[in-house]
């Protein structure tokens, strides 16, 4: 039995099952507190500590969707190629906008955790928050943070970033679809850019810029600002 609970074809089963199952409820209720990642994550955890599964098994289980994870931000580059004409005429403001959010974002965390007696470990965890998470556990391990709870924030940021966002966009009247893409996607990586997608093509590939831009900014101005803060 427990050969059975620890082979790769039951975790998977298990991990695609979870998510489809609280993909499904969330479509029922549309409840933000029911987003699949953020309800997900927490009954996974349960079930693997209830059958007893070693975290080694479990990771090594789901590999192929932690490998999966790289792809599938790749391919955003085709939602790009069908939206290079918005980005040669937008190309200086969209990076300058990215840029700037990336000072703004690890400032704010910087200034804020230490403001509320954060030690160091923990303000190098949070300040890649608003980069997707194989960028931000990079950055935080290689700032002295602990990679782990760096990407359990940055889910947590992109799930409320995916929910809140447009809500925010709206009540600021900001109509872009441009300026609503590049927010979404800095602000909340892929699940920002998943939510992006939602309302429209253009929203959706900005938004894809936007990760990629966001991480390469933030993995350079994290050690500058570290100099200087």
């Amino acid at each position: 039995m427990d050969t059975l609970l620890r082979s790769e074809i039951f975790i998977m089963t298990l991990v695609i099952g979870v998510y489809m199952a609280c993909v499904w409820l969330y479509r029922k209720t549309r409840l933000g507190l029911l987003h699949p990642l953020l309800l997900s994550i927490p009954l996974l955890a349960v079930i693997i500590r209830l059958l007893d599964i070693p975290y080694e098994d479990f990771e090594r289980g789901s590999r192929i969707i932690n490998f999966m994870l790289g792809p599938t931000v790749v391919s955003l580059g085709y939602l790009l190629y069908e939206q290079k004409e918005h980005l040669k005429a937008n190309g200086v403001s969209i990076i300058t906008s990215v840029i700037v959010g990336s000072v703004v974002g690890i400032l704010s965390v910087v200034l804020i955790a230490r403001l509320m007696g954060a030690d160091r470990t923990l303000i190098a965890t949070l300040q890649p928050k608003s980069v997707t998470t194989p960028i931000a556990m990079s950055i935080a391990e290689r700032s002295g943070g602990i990679p782990s709870i760096a990407a359990v924030v940055v889910i947590l940021v992109g799930i409320f970033g995916g929910i809140v966002g447009p809500f925010i966009l709206d009540k600021m009247g900001i109509e872009s679809k441009i300026a609503r893409g590049l927010a979404l996607g800095s602000a909340a990586h892929g699940l920002g850019t998943a939510r992006a997608m939602e309302l429209g093509a253009l929203e959706g590939a900005i938004s894809g810029l936007a990760i990629g831009v966001m991480g390469i900014a933030t993995a350079i101005l994290v050690p500058i600002i570290e100099l200087f803060v």
